[in-house]
């Protein structure tokens, strides 16, 4: 991912190691990668990519001969991406090349979190989402009461990057109110009526761009029961996600519960990005 990438430049140029970044400065068409996307380089190592295909093969040989020679003065290669690299994707890629200094990493900026998340539960669907989402660029606090069942690792045995948080505090419903407006939520506890609280209070706040509840078609009744009884708003409610996860996905183990959700994530965000996105020009300047 981008931030990891970036962190990677930072860390580099702080132990002045030579390497290059490649940047993609222009994506016509059907490319593989969009503009601002980079890829690190040094001689032994690639982080990041600019898509793959003969075009990153290309980028990387461009780079290493860099390197070699230590001509590091910064230049552009324009790909058409089937006539020049025989890729089918039809569309062309800019890219530019440059050594990895100061004025890079100002130039490369610090990428906006996909979404923020607030994870209650830490429990064995709890550890394998947050797992996936230590992948990506999110901002997740992961909430639970019991500090014991926050795992020292993710499942692969990586450390947590910074963006996932762990928090562990007694009343934890009362972190609700700290999450951003639009934030996502995901309920998932040890506890039917820890769920309920921490649900209900989100229902209440009301401006969440996902809500998110584990459980059966039936805890899904039983809870809306629940809502209606205590006033809560009929539109809210009918926002509620139970159950979680892109249906149908056969299999209750962790891993797969968690791949269903973390695509439902993803699917929520991309259909938020796509109605708040400003119109689109023509080559007149009108909207569309």
């Amino acid at each position: 991912m981008n931030r990891s990438t970036r962190n990677t430049a930072q860390r580099w140029l702080d132990e002045n190691r030579a390497a290059v970044v490649v940047e993609v400065t222009r994506a016509q068409g059907s490319a593989p990668r969009e503009a601002g996307t980079r890829m690190l380089m040094s001689q032994t190592e690639v982080i990041g990519t600019v898509g793959g295909g003969h075009l990153e093969l290309k980028a990387i040989e461009r780079a290493r001969e860099m390197l070699r020679t230590k001509d590091l003065r910064p230049h552009t290669e324009h790909f058409p991406l089937g006539p020049a690299l025989g890729q089918c994707c039809g569309g062309a890629v800019t890219l530019a090349y440059g050594a990895l200094d100061a004025q890079a990493l100002a130039r490369w900026p610090e990428p906006a979190a996909l979404f923020h998340l607030q994870l209650y539960g830490a429990g064995h669907v709890g550890r394998a989402i947050a797992t996936l989402l230590a992948t990506l660029d999110v901002s997740v606090d992961w909430i639970d009461e019991r500090e014991a069942e926050f795992p020292a690792t993710t499942t692969l045995g990586t450390n947590w990057p910074d963006h996932i948080r762990r928090v562990c505090v007694d009343g934890v419903e009362g972190e609700v109110r700290l999450a951003p407006p639009g934030a996502f939520y995901l309920v998932l506890t040890h506890d039917h009526d820890l769920d309920l609280r921490i649900t209900e209070t989100i229902l209440r706040r009301g401006d969440f761009a996902y809500l998110g509840l584990i459980g059966s078609k039936t805890k899904q009744q039983r809870f809306v029961h629940r809502f209606e009884r205590r006033g809560i708003e009929p539109e809210a409610i009918a926002r509620l996600t139970c159950p979680i996860g892109i249906q149908p996905i056969a299999g209750k183990e962790p891993e797969v519960i968690a791949m269903s959700v973390v695509a439902q994530l993803l699917q929520r965000q991309s259909l938020r990005a796509a109605t708040t996105a400003p119109p689109a020009r023509t080559a007149s300047g009108a909207t569309t």
